[in-house]
């Protein structure tokens, strides 16, 4: 197994991994909270930790790979209210839809999906604990707080501390509060709201406890991974620490891993800024493949820019890595190629996608080179392609199929249509008549299909 290295955000430098059980790892990723459909930001999260979970099994080690889902909060709740039916129903149909979307980005499925809503006993256990533990009260208003000033170590993955926080500028005074910055475990049900009974009544837990209960309960009380988007780091996973940590008294996760923000056409991405793209929507104009490349061509924790232009760059790049795999057979090496100990190089460099790709490209140069000069070096350079594809989830397909494909749209030409002219095209060539040859392949050009000759043989691709 590799010497992989992964910065750890709880440090704030690159750490080398020491897994708890040798040859065992277990990765919890905070999830979606389905109200809506996934956005562009949610599929860097599903793919950057999809990638993170395949490579450690590249790497030979048993993977136990669990993302949560929150299925209860306040925004599913005012979105269910306004569509007139029952939250679950709500939540089940986003649910589906992630799935969806999973599906199209090539993300595996995680081996555990908890719902915050299967995991109350859980939750309500830990409260009890941390209020036992004098890490936690009671408020005035009925409401469950977990107590900041109880556990030291607050504030030690986001390096706030306390003292420097002024609560009047930060955050909302609540006089239920011992402290401004404690936070919600436990809240009162409203009327009409979705409830469970409790020790402190009918209510819903809050959103920190949901993750602290459902990592613990599928990982154990010390976790190898933990990771999230970087906007998540305070107070979310802030929190998660100290009520974890406090619950349990041992140290909660050994690596915390944070991906970056997206941003569109270098601004923020938000509603209100009218530039908040779906998944759903970027598919109409994309391959569910292009997207996956376009993310991981970024190393996962610097900022992402979303744009047009740079989809449009992934899906070149893939045309150029499927198209020097087209009509060669793959062969595996039997001993390490320089290409996949240069890949895997980068890769254990705190998974280095950007540089583990360009290994690739240099690898598809290769290919191209040797295509007709040694047929056999071809068949295994792209062998060690595929090898490399594999743990990013790239080149999955069948290499024709996907040049051939359409990218969402309906396409101008068939590829019966297609495969027909192509054949008039061959014909005529046989013929020798090379004016009917050249207007056959421009009149496809104009229709978006690029008709190459290689020796004798003939293929073509959508452009």
């Amino acid at each position: 197994m590799g010497q992989l290295k992964i910065f750890n955000s709880l440090y704030r430098t690159k750490v080398l991994f020491q897994p708890i059980e040798t040859g065992k790892v277990g990765i919890y990723v905070c999830g979606m909270t389905v109200y809506d459909f996934c956005h562009i930001g949610h599929a860097r999260v599903m793919v950057v930790f999809d990638v993170v979970a395949r490579y450690f099994k590249y790497l030979g080690y048993e993977v136990k790979y669990v993302r949560n889902i929150t299925d209860i909060d306040d925004k599913i709740i005012a979105r269910a209210n306004e569509a007139g039916e029952d939250f679950s129903v709500l939540t089940t149909r986003f649910i589906k839809e992630m799935h969806h979307d999973e599906a199209d980005l090539n993300v595996l499925r995680p081996d555990l999906e908890p719902l915050a809503t299967e995991s109350i006993d859980d939750i309500i256990r830990m409260i009890n604990v941390l209020i036992e533990r004098e890490n936690a009260y009671v408020g005035d208003n009925g409401d469950v707080y977990y107590a900041v000033e109880s556990f030291e170590k607050y504030g030690q993955l986001s390096g706030r501390k306390l003292d420097d926080m002024n609560a009047g500028e930060r955050v909302e005074v609540d006089t239920n509060k011992r402290n401004p910055f404690d936070f919600v475990l436990w809240k009162p049900a409203k009327a009409g709201e979705p409830s469970w009974p409790s020790p402190w009544g009918e209510g819903r837990p809050g959103w920190h406890i949901e993750c602290s209960a459902m990592a613990t309960c599928c990982l154990g009380d010390q976790i190898d991974i933990h990771g999230g988007g970087m906007d998540l780091q305070f107070p979310h996973h802030e929190n998660e620490i100290a009520q974890s940590e406090a619950a349990t008294g041992v140290h909660y996760v050994n690596t915390w891993m944070h991906n970056g923000f997206v941003r569109i056409d270098d601004e923020k991405m938000s509603k209100s800024l009218g530039n908040f793209f779906t998944v759903r929507e970027v598919l109409k104009k994309y391959r569910g493949e292009e997207i996956r490349f376009f993310v991981l061509s970024s190393h996962y924790r610097s900022p992402l820019n979303y744009s047009e232009e740079q989809l449009n760059e992934s899906r070149s790049a893939l045309e150029r890595l499927y198209t020097a795999i087209r009509d060669v057979e793959p062969k595996r090496h039997h001993i390490k190629s320089d290409y996949i100990e240069r890949f895997e190089e980068a890769m254990n460099d705190d998974f280095n996608t950007a540089k583990a790709i360009s290994v690739m490209f240099e690898c598809a140069n290769d290919i191209n080179k040797q295509r007709s000069l040694d047929p056999e070096q071809a068949s295994l350079m792209a062998g060690d392609l595929l090898q490399m594809a594999e743990p990013l989830g790239l080149l999955a397909q069948d290499p024709n199929e996907y040049l051939q494909s359409t990218t969402g749209s309906d396409a101008a030409i068939s590829n019966d249509d297609i495969d027909s002219q192509v054949t008039k095209r061959l014909q005529a060539k046989a013929d020798k008549d090379w004016a009917l040859a050249d207007q056959i392949r421009d009149e496809l050009k104009a229709q978006g299909v690029i008709v190459e000759d290689k020796g004798k043989e003939t293929s073509w691709r959508r452009a």
